[in-house]
């Protein structure tokens, strides 16, 4: 049972610890002209722009002006905050981050849901199962925890 909740503690350290090192990279185009950059990525790979993912990238550095830049930064440095305490606490054994897992988990089984609605592809099946067996391992943990809570109180008093 540990090495689940330390397997899970991991994967949110590193998830909090990529948003972190994104949002660095991010942060480093703030001053620079991201349509430009774009361009000059595509030359480089001799990319067609009129094509799918090239496009979409245009479209996306047009969007990240350096205001959104900043917005999207502080979110990446909010959401690792929650990632990275959310690792530390379910690495020490704790009821409050079980309580974190289970609920930051199932926000996102309805997006992932509904994703696989629009591309089912293994990977996002991956996804949403692995997500489900999170929040389903986190609430078993906690009704445990609830269980042995209940069975101490109802256990009678043997001290003199």
């Amino acid at each position: 049972m540990r090495r689940a909740l330390h397997a899970i503690a991991l994967f949110e350290g590193v998830k909090g610890i990529a948003a972190i090192t994104a949002s660095l990279g991010l942060l480093g185009l703030a001053h620079h002209d991201l349509r430009q950059l774009v361009y000059a990525l595509i030359g480089h790979f001799h990319l067609n722009p009129d094509a799918r993912y090239p496009k979409l990238l245009l479209t996306y550095a047009e969007l990240l002006g350096n205001e959104n830049l900043r917005s999207v930064v502080l979110l990446a440095w909010g959401y690792a905050a929650i990632r990275l305490t959310e690792a530390y606490g379910l690495w020490k054994d704790r009821a409050w981050a079980e309580w974190l897992a289970a609920l930051s988990g199932a926000v996102y089984v309805p997006l992932e849901f509904s994703h696989l609605l629009k591309q089912p592809t293994a990977i996002n099946v991956a996804v949403l199962v692995g997500n489900i067996a999170v929040v389903m391992y986190m609430a078993l943990r906690l009704a445990r925890r609830r269980a042995e809570r209940q069975a101490l109180q109802l256990r009678p008093d043997t001290s003199p």
